[in-house]
């Protein structure tokens, strides 16, 4: 089965990280064209899509190979390679991209500063232009980069068969979860009318649960702000004292629970009394509807 799709494969100096953003009429496109290690580099593999060249693409570069000459040493070994498409950044950031001439069309990539970007079966050229217009041109963080890129290709045309699937794999060194492996965002939208949007959503619920906020954006546990909570712990089951926006060790037990169970736990100085004031407005917002 043909991975008819448009990607972005790229690096950030900045941030020190490596992402794909990807984008297709296909189920699941994230389960087979993205893949990417912090401090090996990132592969797109698609059309008729040559999965090994994933975790291959990645050794060969945390060997120090550069993203071209991956690229070259699979395809010397792949019979088919004039079916395959393919997009690297290596461990420095250089980028390389190959489209076999059998690709169905329109077909081809380009490369620009530290990204490559790919498609096959598009309407034409012009998505990945926009692709790399948005990528170079947005202001932002790293993800914001890779997903304008995303909406610019898909909004430019895209896949010239439809819409199902999108996704977006970051890694950079000890992102993950607590800190113990490189999955900085990974996620997927499998099978959707409309997968890109969808795909912006989840992007915002990772900064809502994952991120941190300054100190001048952190809300006290006190005052209004704490009368909103208690009503709300309150309505919920986990607090049955006064509402009065004080501090105590009863409404604190009680927002130790409650805020622990939303999985906000990490977005919470239970210590200090203060909580980040996105967190504070998403709870407001959902439980007072």
């Amino acid at each position: 089965m043909k991975i008819c799709t448009f990607s972005i494969v790229a690096y950030s100096p900045q941030e020190q990280a490596w992402g794909i953003a990807v984008a297709s009429k296909f189920p699941a496109v994230g389960a087979v064209v993205p893949w990417a290690r912090a401090g090996a580099g990132a592969v797109a593999t698609q059309s008729y899509a040559n999965t090994s060249f994933g975790p291959r693409g990645i050794e060969l570069m945390q060997e120090g190979k550069s993203a071209q000459e991956s690229i070259d040493r699979l395809l010397a070994e792949d019979d088919q390679k004039e079916l395959r498409q393919v997009g690297m950044v290596d461990a420095a950031g250089r980028p390389a991209t190959y489209t076999g001439a059998n690709c169905l069309p329109w077909a081809g990539g380009l490369i620009g500063e530290h990204f490559a970007i790919q498609g096959n079966i598009l309407t034409g050229p012009e998505t990945v232009h926009a692709m790399a217009d948005a990528f170079q041109n947005t202001s932002g963080d790293f993800p914001d980069r890779l997903y304008a890129a995303l909406l610019a290709g898909d909004r430019a045309g895209g896949d010239r068969r439809g819409k199902q699937s999108a996704a977006i794999l970051l890694v950079k060194e000890n992102a993950g979860y607590g800190g113990y492996n490189d999955r900085w965002l990974d996620y997927r939208v499998d099978d959707h009318e409309d997968p890109v949007p969808q795909l912006a959503n989840l992007i915002q619920l990772h900064r809502l649960y994952f991120g941190r906020s300054e100190k001048e954006k952190q809300a006290k546990l006190a005052g209004e702000n704490l009368k909103e909570l208690q009503l709300i712990a309150q309505k919920l089951g986990y607090y049955n004292g006064n509402i009065h926006g004080e501090y105590d060790k009863a409404t604190r037990t009680a927002l130790h629970n409650f805020l622990g169970n939303e999985n906000f736990e990490d977005r919470v100085d239970f210590e200090n009394g203060e909580i980040d004031e996105p967190v504070l407005q998403f709870l407001i917002e959902k439980f007072n509807r």
